[in-house]
């Protein structure tokens, strides 16, 4: 006897796909889980950020005025929000002739998608930091002394408090030859990230000087085998959403099927350029082993 599209596997089908995909979007995208978060209030089309310039402190004799004026020397930021989203039509003959595993399937591709979009929104602003100076360069190894020298680096030029590094797992797969696993509470990540989502990508090599590595599998390798990461302030970078990602579906009675549809509004800014550079090392494949 044939299976019949009934309402139940209908609502079935759906609420697997729905929910796969947003579990895989929430825990495949570390990159914007790494920089500032800011919603779009209602009813606002922007928000402005504004950026003030370093000030300098005197010393001061008692009795006598103080006469320097600082120049606050503002800046501002205007950022916005924009839509991204996907569609997958299931046909009532797909869902009568599928098992649940094939929803769970389309559901986990659709939330990849969504979290690959956002990570690459973010990777795309990495290489205008620090004016474009890199640190790190092309065909060097991320060994722990580069890698230590970059986070020198950082701090000399008070990138800020919670500084950050981002790489492909090809790069720091050369840390992890010189560096010892951490093991141990000294391991995690430093307080201020948001650490459940986050540990699914943490290196799991122990902090350098205080600053966490991440590995992102997203981060684009170019011809040369090279890969262009971040070392930068939680603040260098942000992320202005209008709608967290949103799953829906709609039903289209003439075409016998369902449509899923996955979108989200927001959009990524420099907020400060001084806060961050990009880190570039080699991040050709390791060998595997015999």
């Amino acid at each position: 006897m044939a299976t019949t599209a009934t309402t139940g596997n209908l609502e079935n089908a759906q609420n697997i796909i729905i929910t796969a995909a947003r579990f895989t979007e929430e825990h495949n995208a570390p990159a914007m889980a790494l920089i500032e978060q800011m919603n779009l209030p209602k009813g606002a089309k922007q928000v402005t950020v504004p950026k003030v310039g370093q000030m300098t402190i005197s010393d001061l004799q008692d009795g006598f005025d103080i006469v320097d004026d600082e120049e606050i020397g503002m800046t501002t930021v205007d950022l916005t929000a924009s839509e991204v989203g996907a569609k997958v039509v299931l046909t009532d003959k797909l869902i009568r002739q599928s098992a649940n595993n094939i929803f769970s399937i389309v559901g986990r591709q659709l939330g990849d998608a969504m979290a690959r979009k956002k990570d690459t929104d973010v990777h795309a602003l990495y290489s205008g930091l620090n004016g474009g100076t890199t640190f790190g360069a092309a065909g060097a190894t991320m060994s722990l002394a580069n890698i230590a020298g970059a986070i020198a680096n950082a701090k000399g030029q008070k990138f800020g408090s919670q500084i950050y590094i981002l790489q492909h797992p090809f790069a720091t797969f050369d840390i992890a030859n010189t560096a010892v696993t951490a093991t141990g509470a000294a391991a995690g990540i430093p307080d201020g990230f948001a650490t459940d989502l986050l540990n699914n990508f943490f290196s799991n090599i122990r902090p350098l000087n205080g600053v966490p590595i991440f590995e992102d599998g997203n981060l684009s390798v170019d011809s040369s085998d090279d890969a262009v990461g971040v070392i930068a302030d939680k603040s260098a970078l942000g992320v202005l959403k209008s709608v967290d990602t949103r799953t829906e579906r709609q039903r289209d009675a003439s075409m016998r099927a369902t449509e899923i549809i996955i979108t989200a509004d927001y959009g990524v800014f420099e907020i400060d350029d001084t806060k961050g550079a990009p880190l570039t090392f080699d991040a050709s494949a390791p060998a595997s082993g015999a």
